[in-house]
């Protein structure tokens, strides 16, 4: 990478009297020429190899978007930056447009402003130049990989991989062995799950368990973003393409190819976009904003939803044709409260975790405090125990167990398993055979409710009763939800 004292700039300035301070402001860090005129900048631009133009319109002999319009064809690698006392913003829009004008400055601007920009436009340009130079050498030397296979290998390892999900249920490591499966194709993965269950990390996982694992792993969150916008993101554009489009963009697609693209709540896309999506999963072309061209594309495509898809086809918003497009695989990541039994090793995990980042000696877990875990319905699943388990560190001292008085006041409220059976004399009570048996039904509903966050279509149809049947249990049992997402009995 080039150093600051190898690029050179041209300052344009007519007045000597700003045009000398500001160049030896700038001889600090950069070498630093001086044209007093357009002609005498042009004399210099063929002797110097100029990185940067700072041109002041008040030049006498030609107007800055002039200079700049030719600049543009007989230079074109050269940054060129606009001084103008013109405050219109239409005028200042179009010298962007038609001279293609890295930033046009009003004046006045204080010469620290300016070298900040400055800074800012040629580090631009050398990440732009080492992008084009990975771009190409992933594209193109498959030699330079063998070469640094061993430094490649660490890579790997230290990437994604499933043995750094944590988990301890039947069903995730189902869902784990499918998606196993799903890494040694080049297949779509859809990924759905509700919010907080892990769908980017099991797709990281993917990428860093697939033949893709050494090219680059690019995430896009579709939701709430604008057709343009995100077209743009992932396509790419050409500058002009729309208002705001001051230069060429590559869209990830192409960014990430030989890789992975992971697109979150892909449910949220608008008809048009799914057809744009679709067409590329079929062609595997990309075709910016403001461009006729068409380039090629290699990226498998991951994607994941917080929404059931297949409801969505049903009810007419999502596209049938490329919902079956993308679910080559599907996977479908089951809610913290479905699978309790992965509680407490990942409330291990987070508090080892984040003793270590906040540097404290926390003991370890109270049976109690697993208790409520356990019991508690996790809406936000297992980003909202991480969550939990933070705070609760937070709040421990050194050597400290986390104990209930740490949890946090939903948490607390929770009535535990065992507590709900003690005072329901469910084990030992008293009470003819009808009664223990109600008293086990009572609990059977409970748990049901807490799977299902209180959905009464889900608990009737899993425990086989109507909707009218289950309403009676409940009324009978006098259950009713917590504030927390728990169970109170009246």
């Amino acid at each position: 990478m080039s150093t600051r004292d190898e690029e050179t700039l041209l300052i344009v300035e007519s007045d000597p009297d700003s045009r000398r301070p500001l160049v030896n402001f700038l001889k600090t860090d950069y070498k630093v020429c001086g044209a007093k005129s357009g002609k005498e900048a042009w004399a210099i631009l063929a002797k110097e190899k100029i990185d940067l133009v700072l041109f002041d319109d008040g030049v006498p002999d030609i107007r800055g978007v002039e200079f700049f319009h030719d600049a543009r064809v007989r230079y074109p690698d050269v940054i060129r930056i606009l001084v103008t006392e013109s405050r219109d913003l239409p005028d200042i829009v179009k010298i962007i447009k038609e001279a293609a004008v890295y930033q046009v400055i009003p004046k006045p601007c204080p010469p620290w402003h300016l070298r900040l920009l400055i800074d800012r436009a040629l580090e631009s340009r050398e990440l732009a130049r080492r992008h084009r130079l990975m771009s190409r050498e992933l594209k193109f030397s498959d030699a330079a990989f063998r070469s640094h296979k061993e430094h490649l290998t660490k890579l790997i390892r230290d990437s994604y991989e499933f043995d750094k999900l944590v988990f301890a249920s039947d069903s995730m490591l189902e869902v784990c062995n499918l998606a196993r499966k799903a890494a040694a194709t080049d297949m779509p993965v859809l990924i759905q799950g509700e919010t907080g269950t892990g769908k980017e990390l099991m797709a990281r996982a993917i990428h860093g368990f697939s033949n893709r694992k050494r090219f680059p792993f690019l995430a896009q969150n579709c939701g709430a973003l604008p057709d343009e916008l995100l077209q743009s993101e992932l396509f790419g554009h050409k500058r002009g393409a729309f208002t705001g489009a001051i230069s060429d963009r590559l869209g990830l697609f192409v960014a990430a190819d030989g890789g992975t693209v992971f697109l979150d709540e892909i449910s949220e896309v608008s008809p048009s976009f799914q057809v744009s999506l679709l067409r590329f999963l079929q062609e595997g072309e990309v075709k910016p904003l403001g461009s006729e061209k068409t380039r090629k594309a290699n990226v498998r495509i991951l994607a994941a939803s917080n929404r059931p898809i297949k409801e969505l086809v049903e009810a007419g918003t999502f596209r049938k044709d490329l919902y079956y497009r993308l679910r080559g695989f599907e996977l479908i990541i089951p809610p913290l409260r479905e699978r309790v039994e992965d509680i407490p090793v990942l409330a291990e995990y987070f508090s080892r975790k984040f003793s270590e980042l906040m540097n404290r000696r926390v003991a370890g877990i109270t049976v109690q405090v697993m208790r409520h875990l356990q019991a508690y319905p996790f809406p936000g699943n297992v980003r909202e125990l991480e969550t939990e388990i933070q705070r609760m560190v937070s709040l421990a001292g050194n050597g400290e167990f986390l104990s209930t008085e740490h949890l946090s006041e939903d948490l607390a409220k929770v009535v535990p398993p065992d507590a709900r059976l003690k005072e329901m004399n469910l084990i030992n009570g008293a009470g003819t055979l009808k009664q223990k048996v109600e008293r086990l039904e009572a609990q059977v509903v409970t748990q049901a409710l807490l799977r299902h966050r209180w959905n009464q279509s889900k608990v009737a149809k899993e425990l086989g009763l109507s909707r009218v049947g289950l309403a009676n249990k409940i009324r009978r049992y006098k259950l009713a939800a917590a504030p927390s997402g728990g169970i109170t009995h009246a």
